[in-house]
């Protein structure tokens, strides 16, 4: 494959939220062969098990766009020690009704950001968990869990103490996704 599509999705709602300043930040490290989307999330509907008949049409393109990717990266806050409630019901729309997983075997990227010291590891945690339930083979190295600070992602790009550490993820999980999809 000469040509690859990641999907971003970010598992904050907030318009300026770190989160979402550290995805496009991080969209610009990757190589020219590597195409980057986000993925809205604020737009599904709650999951119900009922509309699995019937199944909204946002989450029908929401699936798509999942299924057109090669790769997809999660940039998630913790809350409450775990992942926020709309990343949650993301990850449930885009794998029902049962035998309808549109994450399946889709390489997975994790990085999360917190003003918190140990930052989004627990959620990260939980986040694997789930990915493991829907067959996504996920990057377990390097981890990437960002402490923010005030400078971290200036105009759109990374400080230069964040920028090295950074590159080298995206590296790592460039040659991940072209690893998972031969």
């Amino acid at each position: 494959m000469s040509h690859f599509k990641i999907g971003i999705v970010v598992g904050s709602l907030r318009k300026d939220s770190f989160n979402k300043q550290t995805a496009h930040a991080l969209t610009k490290l990757f190589p020219q062969e590597f195409t980057c989307q986000f993925i809205d999330i604020s737009t599904l509907p709650l999951y119900n098990q009922d509309d699995d008949s019937h199944t909204p049409s946002s989450v029908i393109a929401f699936k798509q766009q999942i299924q057109a990717s090669q790769g997809i990266i999660f940039i998630t806050p913790e809350y409450n020690r775990s992942i926020p409630g709309a990343l949650k019901n993301a990850i449930d729309q885009a794998s029902r009704p049962y035998g309808t997983n549109a994450w399946n075997k889709i390489p997975a990227g994790i990085i999360g950001v917190s003003t918190g010291n140990i930052s989004t590891a627990i959620a990260q945690q939980h986040l694997r968990n789930s990915l493991a339930f829907l067959n996504m083979p996920t990057l377990n190295q390097p981890e990437c869990y960002l402490k923010w600070y005030d400078g971290m992602v200036e105009n759109g790009q990374f400080s230069e103490k964040t920028a090295s550490f950074m590159q080298n993820w995206v590296d790592a999980y460039v040659a991940f996704v072209k690893q998972n999809n031969q």
